[in-house]
């Protein structure tokens, strides 16, 4: 589901100032389910770091997981 995430989902926040690596969050849907994926690619290595996995809930995310709530909301 991550590599899947990974190859056909969509970025829905880049973190370009990251360190060591830049990184972005991932969204894709798995039987209706969504999944956030952070990961960060080494272009010199060649080489993909899955940070984190999780699927989204709606207290943190708007229905279409693609945005964050803000607090209050």
């Amino acid at each position: 589901m991550v590599k899947d995430t990974l190859l056909d989902g969509d970025v829905i926040e880049d973190y370009p100032e990251d360190e060591p690596l830049p990184s972005a969050l991932f969204l894709g849907w798995h039987v209706s389910l969504p999944l956030h994926v952070v990961a960060a690619f080494d272009s010199n290595e060649g080489t993909v770091y899955i940070i984190t996995a999780y699927q989204p809930d709606s207290e943190h995310f708007m229905d279409n997981f693609r945005a964050r709530r803000k607090h209050g909301s």
